[in-house]
């Protein structure tokens, strides 16, 4: 307990499902927490459990995909707690198509929300990160940023570019005490593995049990993932930098 005491962390997409999960945590590790999302019920929401629960929260509604509103979440969180030392930056979207079925707009939006948005809030946090003597930054990729799969080419691009920007991120500010980190998980138990098989026209307990196809014989749980961006996040990886955590029951070593 209180492994991220005294420590100040910002989360994107903190309303819900993992983020949520991640933002509660972290609250009860000891740190002062900045949620932000396009959802402000449920982002207050969460603020406000934190809060009962006598931990430090703040909401900021924000869409992470625009400068102006990144700008905006940073000034307050360090207005309201006088720094950054964790960024997490979870926010993300997926679209099941291929790319002949996907859109423009679907393109454009899955990599404004899955890479523009990092490279937007990160270059403003790690020069906050820097005056405050380094931090962590865990970026959210996926098993499929790894490993392809069926129907999801932007999403799977997306995530793709999510690992390789972590690594040149930590090759360029490890020297400033900064490690750069990212999650790859596997099918999570969110409201956005549901929204899948809705987009793909599937029964949604059928597409949650084959999702379930993998060595450890079901999905992850929000609470799971978030306890790996707290290792990330916490001095225990002070040695860690520029890899892609996987966290996914085994799918990749072995999913059938």
């Amino acid at each position: 307990m209180n492994s991220l005491a005294g420590k100040v962390a910002l989360i994107t997409g903190g309303a819900s499902g993992i983020g949520r999960a991640t933002a509660i945590l972290f609250a009860r590790e000891g740190a002062a927490v900045a949620i932000t999302d396009i959802n402000q019920q449920a982002g207050q929401g969460v603020a406000h459990e934190i809060a009962d629960a006598g931990g430090r929260a703040i909401f900021e509604p924000a869409d992470v995909t625009k400068a102006a509103d990144c700008e905006r979440v940073l000034r307050r969180t360090v207005r309201e707690f006088g720094g950054v030392h964790v960024l997490f930056n979870n926010a993300g979207i997926i679209r099941r198509a291929s790319v002949v079925e996907l859109s423009e707009e679907d393109w454009d939006q899955v990599m404004a929300v899955n890479v523009r948005s990092i490279f937007l809030l990160s270059r403003l946090v790690i020069r906050v990160m820097v005056s405050g003597g380094g931090g962590s930054i865990i970026n959210m990729a996926s098993g499929w940023g790894l490993s392809a799969g069926p129907r999801a080419a932007a999403y799977c691009a997306s995530k793709g570019a999510v690992v390789l920007m972590t690594k040149a991120m930590a090759v360029d500010h490890g020297p400033q005490k900064i490690r750069v980190n990212c999650l790859c998980p596997g099918d999570t138990d969110t409201n956005m593995l549901r929204n899948e098989a809705q987009q793909l026209g599937e029964n949604v307990d059928r597409f949650l049990a084959e999702s379930a196809h993998r060595p450890l014989g079901r999905v992850g749980r929000p609470e799971e993932i978030a306890k790996a961006a707290l290792y990330l996040a916490s001095d225990e990886a002070s040695f860690v930098t520029g890899t892609a955590l996987v966290v996914d029951g085994g799918g990749l070593a072995g999913s059938i």
